[in-house]
């Protein structure tokens, strides 16, 4: 491996915060707050790394620049590509169709980086930026391409002779530095995150890197697949990872991409140690928008800290060929079943997205500016709205489709909580979420909301949904709902967003799904 210190803590721009951060100038992230939210998770939070993200969303192509010239004292002190690191993340141009040219684009930006790097720090500094994040990886070629193009497109052309002058590019343009760049493959969907392995051992066979980071989605597979699915999907790429490292002699370094909720991968502040000990193997991981703005500043940076000093937590769990037949088939069984019941719930999910604020300025996944989740053949919102949607209706998602495990048989129910080994208290955490009154308030006024909430959301997915409540409770002994304050405060902000709904009073019931997020910490 390369002398280069690996990172614990990334922080990315997903946007399920609650809480607009004091420093941001509108209600929306955007521009040089941008710009300012990096230097701020690197000087006041502490993280070690910041994922700037052109897939789906406008940059700013001069960050750097900005950086340097705004803060330059702290840069002085801690090197860029050296003490803190800036991973840009490409939009995947198979994907994104109308993007295609802005993985050109921001690959081109690279050595422009590099430039202001080189231009404060001397001539004889290496490398400011050198990896790139690739999203949907689905096969070892599709790494390669993109160290290919970048070689071909940004760092050949230097050495092209301009024919009517008889010079080389690079004598008016520089050198373009790196000559070659690292790319981290994104694994998002089932098929990718079970078959890592032959992705990984392909790429390390041709490409021969010193080292490789490995980035392990957590969200969307939750949001595709269900919960307890996505927590075994990680495990078995973890899994996967330790494998290949040990037969290669390539040292691998996972990232998880986890948001607050448990839904999404419980990594906030205060679960620092149930994440840490779930996702034994991890060596980064994102620290997401609702993780740095709805707890205190202090809490916020403490928590950074811990996972700086607490990662790797041990060695990830290689498992035997048995057991990941095992865990297959588990993941098949649950996934169907969970896919079934949220298809039931996606009108209602789409009516009360409507009122989930944007946090983000992000360009829309659809048509032509971009992508849809699908489940069961049907365009979803994104994981964040989705997850918002849900809680706001004080139906928690890390519930639905629970009622399964029934079926499992005593061997495959005993390594499925072996292997998760947080699930029992990332249910109670969701728990205590979940609003009883609510559901009696969705219950009385069924002719009024099936409206807008859908008729399949009534016959199937809300019969369920509380069967699988049921489920939680008698078999996992999980307790739903609360006696305490807390719960008082928060299920009465649930219930006015219901009401609010059926009153037509949509300003109202935005103001009410905020204040709920609030004060669960985090909006989906």
């Amino acid at each position: 491996m390369s002398e280069r210190s690996i990172p614990r803590t990334m922080a990315s721009q997903h946007p399920d915060n609650a809480s607009i951060p004091e420093w941001c100038r509108g209600e929306i992230i955007t521009g040089d707050d941008e710009v300012y939210e990096v230097y701020f998770d690197y000087a006041v939070l502490g993280c070690h790394e910041a994922m700037w993200d052109a897939e789906g969303k406008d940059i700013d192509p001069y960050v750097v620049r900005k950086l340097f010239s705004n803060y330059r004292d702290y840069f002085a002190e801690k090197r860029l590509g050296v003490d803190v690191f800036l991973t840009l993340r490409l939009p995947n141009p198979s994907i994104e169709v109308a993007e295609k040219k802005v993985f050109i684009e921001t690959l081109e930006s690279i050595p422009r980086h590099n430039d202001v790097a080189r231009a404060t720090y001397g001539e004889e500094f290496g490398r400011a930026l050198f990896e790139v994040i690739f999203p949907f990886t689905t096969s070892h070629e599709d790494l390669l391409r993109v160290k290919e193009v970048y070689k071909k497109v940004v760092v050949e052309p230097a050495n092209k002779w301009i024919e009517s002058c008889g010079h080389l590019l690079r004598e008016y343009i520089g050198d373009v530095i790196p000559d070659e760049i690292e790319v981290i493959p994104l694994f998002e969907d089932m098929n990718t995150l079970l078959n890592c392995s032959d992705i990984l051992r392909n790429y390390i066979k041709i490409a021969r890197p010193s080292y490789l980071r490995v980035f392990i989605a957590r969200s969307d597979p939750a949001l595709n697949y269900g919960f307890i699915t996505s927590i075994i999907l990680a495990k078995l790429a973890l899994s996967h990872c330790e494998e290949i490292s040990e037969a290669s002699g390539v040292s691998i370094y996972p990232i998880i991409g986890a948001g607050s909720l448990p839904f999404r991968g419980h990594n906030a502040p205060v679960n620092v140690d149930g994440f840490t000990d779930e996702y034994r193997g991890i060596w980064t991981v994102t620290v997401q928008s609702a993780f740095r703005y709805d707890y205190p500043c202090e809490e916020s940076r403490q928590a950074v800290n811990r996972l700086n000093a607490t990662l790797p937590r041990g060695k990830a769990r290689v498992y035997e060929k048995s057991e990941k037949e095992i865990l297959k088939k588990i993941i098949y069984k649950l996934s169907n079943d969970y896919q079934k019941l949220v298809e039931a719930s996606l009108d209602a999910v789409d009516y009360v997205v409507r009122f989930v604020p944007s946090r983000r300025s992000r360009r829309l996944h659809i048509g032509l500016f971009g992508y849809s989740r699908m489940i069961s053949g049907r365009a979803a919102p994104r994981a964040i709205p989705f997850v918002a949607a849900l809680y706001s209706l004080g139906l928690p998602p890390e519930f639905i489709g629970l009622k399964s495990i029934r079926e499992l048989d005593e061997e495959s129910y005993n390594l499925l909580i072996e292997s998760c080994v947080r699930l029992k208290n990332d249910l109670r955490i969701a728990g205590r979420h979940v609003v009883w009154d609510a559901i009696s308030i969705l219950s009385e006024y069924k002719e009024e909301l099936s409206k807008v909430l859908g008729v399949k959301f009534y016959s199937e997915f809300l019969p369920s949904y509380i069967e699988d409540l049921s489920i939680a409770q008698e078999n996992l002994g999980i307790r739903v709902g609360e006696n305490s304050l807390y719960y008082r405060r928060y299920s009465n902000t649930v219930e006015n967003f219901i009401i609010h709904i059926i009153e037509n009073e949509p300003s109202m019931a935005c103001s009410e799904l905020i204040k709920a997020a609030t004060i669960r910490k985090s909006l989906g």
